[in-house]
């Protein structure tokens, strides 16, 4: 929903669209959103703005600080105090809240500066503009850094059925130490969905930052088709479609909160929010397990 215009984007997007989307989504049950102030370089917090003003109630609402960008609108990473509470007031304009619910780090750069980072959202906590704060993309040791100064909320790392290096570490200790985990990418940027074909990926427009993702190139995108191809049989059986199976097999474990769906239209979020209910059993973990471990011997 941040559009295109910046480094990270994902090609044109109609603003009416996405708000529709959001209000959709909440008129089926979803009871959040997370965005962040560097996508669409601001204009994706303005657009959930508009699109959560007069509901009621409304949404728990997510945004992330600490990638600003220069005059040419390229990030950079920055937790300095000032510029934290910089970052908050303007989210908050944008948003056209009195406090965000959910505010994360969104990376760990620079490491050095966490601790200052940290700090400074805990004092925006004590001053009632903050409800709770998390991180995204930290690792064990940096959440040891910084518990001591503040509880960690959440934590919010890219997770999917091509992505699991969280598993080995990340998840234990959140469930260990009482921090919810919130993942992002579920359906790896919509390689997971089952509706993408090299066709697709030809096509995509020229600022979509997708085209330049090895996993959208070969021999990634041959391996990851044929990985799909496998998904959408176990998922048939069911009547589902592969984006539901991929957002469950994230869900299926107890250390995840919820996982954030991206959607660009009324229709997907319709599609995708049914994932929700559905748990899968040990019979289709274990087939996708073989479908994995077939494609990384590729």
């Amino acid at each position: 929903m941040g559009g295109s215009g910046w480094k990270f984007g994902w090609g044109p997007q109609d603003d009416d669209d996405s708000i529709a989307t959001i209000r959709h989504a909440v008129e089926l049950g979803v009871n959040w959103v997370d965005t962040a102030a560097i996508y669409g370089l601001g204009h994706s917090e303005e657009v959930v703005g508009r699109a959560i003003k007069g509901l009621s109630p409304q949404p728990i609402i997510a945004t992330k600080c600490s990638r600003r960008w220069d005059e040419t609108g390229t990030p950079y990473g920055n937790l300095k105090r000032d510029s934290l509470r910089a970052e908050c007031e303007a989210s908050l304009k944008r948003l056209g809240v009195d406090a965000i619910d959910l505010y994360q780090i969104h990376w760990p750069n620079p490491d050095e500066a966490i601790e200052e980072g940290w700090s400074a959202l805990a004092d925006l906590v004590k001053e009632g503009k903050l409800r709770y704060i998390g991180v995204c993309n930290f690792n064990v040791a940096q959440l040891k850094r910084i518990q001591p100064i503040h509880p960690v909320a959440s934590l919010q790392p890219p997770y999917s059925v091509l992505v699991r290096g969280v598993e080995t570490e990340l998840l234990p200790f959140c469930r260990e130490n009482n921090i919810g985990v919130v993942a992002y990418s579920p359906m790896q940027k919509g390689l997971l969905t089952g509706k993408v074909t090299r066709e697709w990926v030809q096509g995509l427009p020229g600022d979509d930052h997708r085209r330049r993702d090895p996993m959208f190139q070969d021999p990634q995108l041959s391996a990851n088709l044929e990985l799909v191809d496998g998904l959408r049989l176990i998922a048939q059986k069911y009547g589902k479609t592969v984006a539901q199976l991929s957002i469950a097999w994230v869900l299926r474990r107890p250390e995840v909160t919820a996982a954030i769906v991206g959607a660009r239209r009324p229709s997907q979020i319709e599609e995708t929010v049914a994932a929700g209910d559905w748990t899968l059993t040990q019979e289709d973990v274990k087939a996708i397990d073989q479908l994995l471990a077939k494609r990384a011997s590729k």
